[in-house]
């Protein structure tokens, strides 16, 4: 044997490898270590292209730009339905120093289907003292319903209020720069547009 053993007795002595195991755990717990460390860097590194860790802001950002708003057929607040010029009486007044105005202007209104009311020279408060083209005058009731289908058929017109004013009737006051009504045309298609509103725009989101 070479004289590294010295064998006594009867028995053997068993020759063994050192053991291993301590090695082989130790490396096993190291690579395990090692992967776990890479595994999370990656992890990390996906997250931070990918904006994965604010994944609750994404999703409720997401959920906001896919929320469209859809527009409403008629503009807000404009709950009473306009009324047809079949319903709306007016009575024509001449405030200005030309006369028969009062009447021409009335045959015209009723072409297109306006009632006449009264027909004469405006009361001391107009009288000579309308600068623009007319005032359509009526009780607070009318300013958002009567007077605008009126106002289709003299552009430029003032619209004034009398909340004092009883009944539905209104004033068509005849002014210095008056040359007669808006053409049928034009008041026909202005008519139109405010029976029939465009609907708001869409809000839209930088998404």
């Amino acid at each position: 044997m070479g004289g590294q053993y010295r064998i006594t007795g009867d028995k053997y002595p068993r020759m063994r490898r050192p053991r291993r195991r301590g090695k082989l755990v130790v490396l096993t717990v190291a690579s395990v270590a090692v992967l776990g460390v890479g595994g999370w860097g990656t992890l990390q590194l996906v997250d931070v292209f990918t904006g994965g860790g604010d994944s609750a802001s994404a999703a409720g950002t997401k959920a906001a730009c896919g929320n469209t708003v859809k527009p409403s057929a008629s503009p807000a607040g404009a709950a009473k339905p306009l009324p047809l010029p079949g319903t709306i009486t007016v009575n024509v007044l001449n405030a200005t120093t030309r006369g028969g105005l009062a009447q021409k202007t009335a045959d015209e209104l009723k072409k297109r289907g306006f009632r006449i009311g009264e027909v004469a020279n405006a009361p001391e408060t107009f009288d000579k003292k309308v600068k623009g083209t007319g005032v359509l005058l009526g009780p607070a009731t009318a300013l958002d319903t009567a007077l605008p289908v009126l106002g289709t058929q003299l552009a430029g017109a003032e619209r004034r209020t009398d909340p004092a004013r009883k009944g539905v009737e209104l004033d068509l006051i005849i002014g210095d720069a008056f040359r007669g009504l808006t053409a049928k045309t034009d008041a026909d298609k202005a008519l139109t547009a405010l029976a029939n509103p465009e609907p708001a725009p869409a809000s839209k989101k930088n998404c």
